[in-house]
């Protein structure tokens, strides 16, 4: 009996170490079972990448990829933060390619044919944006006709002035200045000729202050009593992305380095991630697509915000149409088709809702990569752009079958 006893304690002594791993367990799977719409499409962009790594025999990650990866997604991305906040807001425009092909159409006559300096043609290209952006965010929010109309005819409108700007043909080329915003690389301000040890310490100085303010953020939720992440989840997740990030800065190093329009879609990507997150304007503009009547009931001007989520826009078309035209170094009448297409699935991938009320900036980030991927890597395997539309057109699809489920969930 004595020996029974002592082994039925050896038993529980021993499974009692083993209680607090499944508790954990059970925890950080009930966390990302909460929280799927945030983490889904990241860990779907980290398992395509990988796949298309295999099956391209390591191709896919390779320097000289990467930053084609970077330089052929870099408007893309530009605009999905613009188009992030107008479907949050509950609206839609589907005319972003023709506006940034338009701006790129206007870019090269005033700096080509006009011979404007660098800064003043970017600058009128901005607020021709911000204006094309107010015009139809105007007739939206106070005229009160549908998004999907107003851009529709916008996508017509600005795709015909293009071609009438440029006469049908392709104008360039750029002066250097304004080809070095796409295709320039970052300055080495040390290290010697041939090396890039700016951008590998860049990398590691972004890696390191991201970790800090996820670090800071956890900690202002713990002492307001909020729900945190796991702590063993929250230490991997911060690990991985940081070595993930050094990682990145280190084969780019290894190239040519951080291009520049890496550098501006970062900061526009922190910016936007900010005002999202932390500021009044951006859970109004939250608040405007989840209710729109219980937001202009609590005081919130409604109108007015719609209308500036479509300047917004207007100006990150400017911005991507400029981006765009400068890696080409050419404008060109065909330039920007098809861009809108590419934007709004990113968005709708990156977890955000044909609802409105719901996205997330990087989200949108993610989504706007996971299509880059999948268009670099299928066309590095050889798949023709036949069955490449076909594919995209599924993962859209699932992407938002995926977010209607839970919702009904």
């Amino acid at each position: 009996m004595q020996e029974k006893l002592a082994d039925g304690a050896t038993a529980a002594t021993a499974a009692t170490p083993q209680e607090p791993v499944a508790a954990y367990a059970k925890s950080t799977l009930d966390y990302l079972k909460h929280n799927f719409r945030e983490y889904g499409m990241l860990i779907s962009l980290i398992a395509i990448m990988a796949f298309f790594q295999v099956v391209t025999n390591g191709t896919l990650m390779q320097p000289l990829n990467l930053t084609n990866l970077v330089l052929q997604n870099s408007y893309i991305v530009i605009m999905a933060l613009g188009m992030l906040f107008v479907i949050v807001a509950g609206h839609i425009d589907l005319s972003v390619g023709s506006v940034s092909g338009f701006v790129g159409a206007l870019a090269a006559v005033l700096m080509v044919n006009h011979e404007w300096p660098v800064v003043p043609a970017v600058l009128a290209c901005l607020a021709c944006g911000a204006v094309i952006g107010g015009a139809q965010g105007w007739f939206v929010a106070y005229f009160r006709i549908p998004s999907f109309i107003v851009t529709l005819a916008g996508m017509l409108v600005f795709k015909g002035l293009a071609l009438a700007l440029l006469e049908g043909q392709s104008v360039g080329p750029f002066p250097d200045v304004f080809q070095r915003l796409s295709s320039g690389f970052i300055p080495e301000a040390i290290g010697s000729r041939g090396s890039h040890l700016t951008s590998l310490l860049l990398g590691i100085a972004v890696a390191a202050a991201l970790a800090f303010a996820e670090l800071r953020a956890r900690l202002r939720q713990q002492r307001n009593g909020m729900e945190t992440e796991p702590a063993g989840f929250f230490v991997a997740k911060t690990v991985v992305f940081a070595a993930l990030l050094v990682g990145f800065s280190w084969l780019m190093a290894s190239y040519r380095g951080l291009p520049n329009v890496l550098v501006v879609m970062a900061l526009l990507v922190l910016f936007f991630d900010f005002v999202a997150r932390r500021t009044t304007v951006g859970r109004r503009i939250y608040a405007l697509g989840g209710n729109e009547k219980a937001a202009q009931l609590s005081g919130i001007k409604t109108k007015r915000l719609a209308f500036l989520t479509f300047v917004n826009m207007g100006v990150l078309a400017a911005l991507a149409g400029l981006v765009f035209a400068a890696r080409l170094n050419t404008a060109t009448p065909k330039a920007g088709l098809g861009f809108e297409l590419d934007v709004i699935a990113a968005c709708f991938i990156g977890g955000a809702s044909a609802a409105g009320g719901v996205g997330k900036v990087m989200g949108a980030v993610i989504g706007a990569f996971v299509m880059g991927v999948m268009n670099n890597g299928m066309s590095i395997v050889g798949i023709g752009i036949d069955y490449q539309q076909v594919i995209k057109g599924l993962v859209l699809l699932a992407a938002v079958f995926i977010d209607v489920y839970h919702k009904n969930k």
